[in-house]
């Protein structure tokens, strides 16, 4: 059985989605979990439906604000007395994301949440992790962060290839220090983030797709491995679609 136990877990963009999938079935393992997202009745709902509320603490935070995301973590880590792992999964996309369509706002919008926010995060949390020669970062990619299909758009497929290169150079340099990184690439998923998709998917479609526990599963089993196991790179997709 996968277990956390005492394991303390922030988990970004916790609010919803393939974050609450990740957040129910990391207490459903015996972790401590912090969900942060911006909006905090969302926060709140989430929390309600998840129940276990001495081991769940939501705290409402816009990770793009490199200060907003330092104070997640040390909330995290004054309530619950340290975090063990975190959950790089705050996401965000527009509708017209074509490089012709893309404005200047929403580029450093995608690139603030989906790249500057993962970094925020870590750099708040590394230090802690590395003076305990333990820690693991678990980075929710796409698999736009793999291949530069324009379904995802300019500014979200940039951003993600670079929370990838992030998350690998972290792996990189730090193989011996006890702290783990591993980057997981979903193809799509039903979220709430395919409102903002240009062309609506039908029910068809969605029934296709992975859904939020699928890659909560597959963050679990990563963050589960005995230390002595990294796995640097996942990449989880529907079954009927293609992987180019």
């Amino acid at each position: 059985m996968n277990t956390l136990h005492d394991k303390v877990a922030v988990i970004t963009g916790g609010g919803s989605g393939v974050g609450k999938g990740i957040a129910r079935a990391f207490l459903a393992a015996g972790a401590k979990v912090v969900i942060t997202g911006r909006d905090p009745a969302k926060l709140s709902a989430a929390a309600a439906e998840l129940g276990y509320e001495t081991r769940l603490l939501t705290v409402a935070g816009d990770v793009s604000d490199k200060n907003q995301a330092r104070v997640i973590i040390e909330t995290a880590t004054k309530i619950f007395g340290r975090v063990d792992i975190l959950v790089n999964n705050a996401g965000v996309n527009v509708k017209n994301r074509a490089v012709r369509d893309l404005s200047t706002d929403d580029w450093d919008a995608l690139i603030r949440t989906n790249l500057d926010g993962a970094f925020y995060c870590l750099h708040a949390v590394l230090p802690q992790m590395l003076e305990r020669k333990d820690g693991i970062v678990i980075n929710v990619v796409s698999v736009a962060g793999k291949r530069a299909n324009p379904l995802g758009g300019a500014g979200y497929i940039a951003a993600k290839f670079g929370m990838g290169g992030l998350g690998m150079c972290l792996s990189n340099e730090e193989k011996d220090s006890g702290v783990r990184v591993s980057n997981i690439y979903p193809g799509e998923i039903d979220t709430p983030i395919l409102a903002n998709r240009p062309k609506p998917l039908t029910d068809e479609q969605r029934a296709l797709i992975l859904k939020p526990d699928d890659v909560a599963g597959a963050v679990l089993f990563v963050a589960t491995l005995p230390p002595h196991v990294s796995v640097p790179e996942l990449v989880i997709k529907p079954t009927a679609h293609q992987y180019w």
